[in-house]
């Protein structure tokens, strides 16, 4: 199998510039004096999330690829739990291209809205049918297909983020990323590990969604069934690894770590309060390794990766109290 390369986000990162923010790194004065603490908000995206950065990748790609019958144009695809939707729905507005995305019941409405709102055809359905139903549309519709991380061009978007930091904080000594279907991390560790060679990249789920943490301790896809990783707060992380993406994850993370759903609400409160930045659950859940799992990871200068900030207002009130 082959793994997105150096020069394959490097081209990832020519296609989205313009496209896509390049966001800062934020230092965050709150944090531990010996953990000197970096921010990469990818929640500050125009859709709010990191997903864009694979999404405008991928069409873009396809754009390069096609044969003059306007591909890139073409009826698009997608299944995700809400934030790669808005991420396709808001690329396909900006090509074009008409775009059915397939969202699981019980995605947060903020981002159901938000899918819509750019333009999309969403479709609800049970957890546990989101990939069989977007193929079934591919078919009735003859449209193309842009899974959420299963994708070389996806995970290459991605990586773009860790080019960022890379290039921003070439002396980084931790890099902490979310993993659900493991995209983001599998781009992110195979930047900063090939720019930064002696940085530890670690990823973090929530306990309840712990699936990759097993895989890898495993050697081998432990799969969870689709109630059980529905369980935890960190909607957008719920997702399980794909052969492709799991492959980069045993090459480019040193380790696993997780948290419970209490710990994300908290480093949910620290970041508004702290910073000023509101974050989804799933975008959280990397500082509340950063704040609860300090005795597992190595001490020195951290970047943590805030992977999106479309959180319900309800939730966000509760948490918030």
């Amino acid at each position: 199998m082959q793994l997105v390369s150096l020069d394959d986000i490097r081209a990832a990162a020519g296609r989205v510039r313009g496209q896509v923010l390049r966001t800062p790194l934020l230092p965050a004065p709150w944090a531990d004096s010996d953990r000197p603490l970096w921010l990469k908000p990818e929640l500050l995206q125009v859709i709010g999330a990191f997903k864009l950065r694979g999404a405008v990748n991928a069409l873009a790609a396809l754009g390069e690829r096609a044969t003059g019958q306007g591909s890139a144009r073409q009826h698009v695809v997608a299944y995700s739990s809400g934030n790669h939707a808005q991420a396709m729905a808001y690329a396909a507005r900006q090509l074009g291209a008409p775009a059915h995305i397939v969202m699981p019941e019980g995605t947060p409405q903020v981002k159901v809205d938000g899918t819509r709102r750019y333009g999309a055809e969403v479709v609800l359905v049970p957890l546990a049918e989101r990939e069989s139903t977007a193929y079934r549309l591919v078919d009735e519709l003859g449209a193309v297909l842009v899974p959420p991380f299963d994708h070389p061009d996806i995970i290459a978007g991605q990586g773009t983020a860790g080019l960022e930091i890379g290039e921003d904080l070439p002396d980084v000594e931790l890099v902490l990323v979310p993993v659900s279907g493991g995209g983001l991390a599998s781009g992110v560790g195979t930047a900063v590990k090939a720019l930064c060679p002696n940085a530890t990249v670690i990823g973090v789920e929530p306990e309840l969604a712990a699936d990759a943490a097993d895989s890898l301790r495993a050697g081998h896809i432990v799969e969870w069934p689709a109630q059980d990783r529905a369980r935890t707060i960190a909607d957008g992380l719920r997702a399980q690894p794909s052969e492709l993406t799991f492959a980069h994850l045993q090459a480019v993370l040193d380790d696993i770590v997780t948290v419970s759903d209490d710990e994300i609400r908290e480093a949910m409160r620290v970041l508004a309060t702290g910073s000023r930045l509101i974050a989804e659950p799933s975008g959280a859940v990397p500082l509340a390794a950063y704040l609860y799992r300090a005795d597992d990871l190595p001490r020195g200068r951290t970047v943590v990766v805030l992977s999106g900030g479309n959180v319900d207002r309800a939730m966000l009130a509760d948490v918030l109290g």
